[in-house]
């Protein structure tokens, strides 16, 4: 299997994130790709290669200006209000009920705007690392589009909480949406995007909400006491157009294999019956047993099993690096679920 993989995901380090109440260190870090990148060489998955570049058109398709704008320029304008040695760029405040949803002049505001938490810091080589997210999904994705049977993207920072309009759970662009938007544009009629992270994909769903042509699929912890907590209900099952095109699998505390496996073999016929033509995986090991901020008990030898159910659906794949943070077995974990996927793809 190939993988495509970018040095630049080092340029997006922050020293500290927000979580629980106090400052730490940031559990979405560089370490996270050097365990997988590690497990690929040791196992001999597959070539690793570099990233093509890609120009905006696509990101711009899933996207909105005014957040583009504001990634672009968000710590040029922090810097330049709080000073050289400017804090960690967070929001103090956001616009909850019955507040005017207007784009502020200054940049605190800006922050308090676009941003859905505050445990998604952006530093002065941020925008550089995410560019070079894109290009990595958009690189396996052009693989796979030109024939490849499947494909590895390990994005970071990854994407899957970005909305058209807000950023945030450590997302600045959603990935796979944008691989996603490529395969339409390319002109695959249907595509489905599975996402197995621990936490709802908010902002894929949102993205894709209103669309038939893009099927979105979640296994994920309960909302109601899971991160991002207001979305990811069983009942959100899309509107208008994409009425029937969206379903959530909420799963309580400590679920472990034999309800999250009939979970996805439920989720995978779903999307059998859809029928799509290209198949994106939101790829998250953040149902791992051992993760620090996560609450389901998958063991190492169960994401082999994801792998062997995602195969059975024989469409042309691209797997998308979403979370993930039990570092030391993380590498472990996310090349199980690739090899358990070959094994059974042929």
């Amino acid at each position: 299997m190939i993988t495509i993989a970018s040095v630049d995901h080092r340029l997006h380090a922050p020293k500290s994130e927000l979580a629980f109440g106090e400052f730490v260190p940031p559990y979405e870090n560089p370490r996270r790709v050097d365990s997988i990148l590690s497990r690929i060489a040791e196992t001999k998955l597959g070539p690793v290669l570099p990233p093509e570049r890609f120009g905006p058109e696509l990101i711009r398709r899933v996207h909105s200006a005014p957040l583009l704008t504001f990634l672009e320029t968000a710590w040029n304008q922090w810097s330049a209000h709080f000073g050289k040695d400017a804090p960690p760029a967070l929001p103090l405040s956001w616009p909850v009920g019955g507040m005017r949803h207007i784009e502020p002049e200054g940049i605190a505001g800006k922050f308090a705007f676009f941003a859905l938490d505050a445990s998604t810091a952006i530093t002065p080589t941020s925008w550089a690392a995410v560019r070079s997210a894109v290009d990595v999904a958009l690189t396996a994705q052009k693989r796979v589009a030109d024939g490849e049977r499947t494909a590895f993207a390990l994005c970071r920072p990854p994407g899957h909480h970005a909305t058209a309009d807000n950023y945030g759970g450590y997302c600045f662009i959603n990935n796979a949406a944008v691989a996603a938007e490529a395969f339409r544009q390319g002109g695959a009629r249907r595509v489905a995007i599975l996402d197995v992270d621990y936490h709802h994909g908010n902002g894929t769903q949102a993205i894709f909400y209103r669309r038939p042509d893009v099927m979105f699929v979640s296994l994920h912890g309960a909302p109601e006491t899971t991160y991002p907590y207001f979305a990811g209900y069983a009942d959100e099952a899309g509107e208008g157009p994409g009425e029937g095109f969206n379903a959530n699998y909420p799963l309580r505390h400590g679920t472990k294999w034999d309800a999250y496996g009939a979970a996805l073999g439920h989720a995978i016929q779903r999307i059998e019956n859809y029928g799509p033509d290209a198949l994106v995986i939101s790829l998250g090991l953040d149902t791992f047993e051992k993760d620090p901020i996560s609450y389901l008990k998958l063991r190492s030898e169960d994401y082999i099993r994801i792998g062997e159910a995602i195969a059975r659906l024989r469409r042309p794949t691209l797997f998308v690096m979403e979370g993930g943070y039990a570092i030391e077995e993380l590498g472990l974990n996310t090349v199980n679920l690739l090899q358990g996927f070959e094994a059974k793809a042929g």
